[in-house]
């Protein structure tokens, strides 16, 4: 079942438009935003396929909001739902999937949660097929991005771990970090870079300094004290 969140000033109109999704069946609302500096912060918490994005909004408009996201690696399907039909030619400019005028019909609804699927198959799809050359037991491999824990740097080269193993790559990790930017990795230290989707613990050591603890992987990860801050901003901390 797809993500959604839904972006609007007004609460009525929020609260019809997650009525028709969980009437539709195939998108689970996880929340619900405001205005688009809290959709900031609540697609941090609740990382989702796609947004439900009204125009007119105090602050920031949706129509900046959206173009905001297309700096991210995958970002988000949009789909702007507004009472204006005005804006239709700009939203398309900032990649909308679609764009409904309210009062949204349920059968209109539908065909636009068809094409979102279809982009996020297509996103998927994209990110699956990304895999990076690595070294095992004297033999060349492909591994795919989103299997990468952490990447460990030695010497002018580098360590790549998975939750199953460990590759080794005669790319340095400076240049790994350049290859894997906009996948969501992190540099915690000058000797490793980590997937921040595998975060599960973070641990306050002394000295004013953390450590991580990512899914599948015994080692802990050590964060240096100059990136402490830009982590936990990062992480949404």
């Amino acid at each position: 079942m797809l993500k959604a969140i839904i972006v609007d000033d007004e609460a009525p109109a929020r609260s019809e438009l997650r009525f028709l999704l969980d009437e539709h069946g195939q998108i689970e609302v996880v929340a619900e935003a405001a205005s688009v500096r809290e959709a900031i912060e609540k697609l941090k918490e609740f990382p989702c396929d796609v947004i439900f994005l009204d125009i007119n909004m105090p602050e920031a408009s949706g129509l900046q909001f959206a173009d905001a996201l297309q700096h991210l690696k995958y970002p988000p399907s949009v789909v702007f739902v507004t009472a204006y039909s005005e804006h239709a030619l700009d939203a398309f400019s900032v990649n909308a999937v679609d764009y409904l005028v309210k009062p949204v019909e349920s059968e209109r609804l539908a065909q636009a949660v068809a094409r979102v699927r279809e982009q996020v198959a297509l996103h998927a799809q994209a990110q699956h097929s990304e895999r990076l050359p690595v070294e095992k037991g004297g033999k060349k491999i492909l591994i795919s991005i989103d299997k990468i824990r952490f990447v460990m740097a030695r010497d002018d080269y580098a360590y790549l771990q998975t939750d199953t193993d460990r590759y080794f790559s005669t790319v340095s990790l400076a240049q790994l970090e350049k290859r894997l930017d906009g996948h969501g990795f992190f540099r915690v230290h000058r000797g490793f870079l980590v997937n921040l989707s595998t975060v599960e613990e973070i641990e306050s050591i002394p000295g004013g300094t953390l450590v991580l603890t990512l899914n599948g992987v015994d080692e802990k990860i050590p964060v240096s004290r100059r990136r402490v801050s830009a982590l936990k901003k990062a992480l949404g901390i």
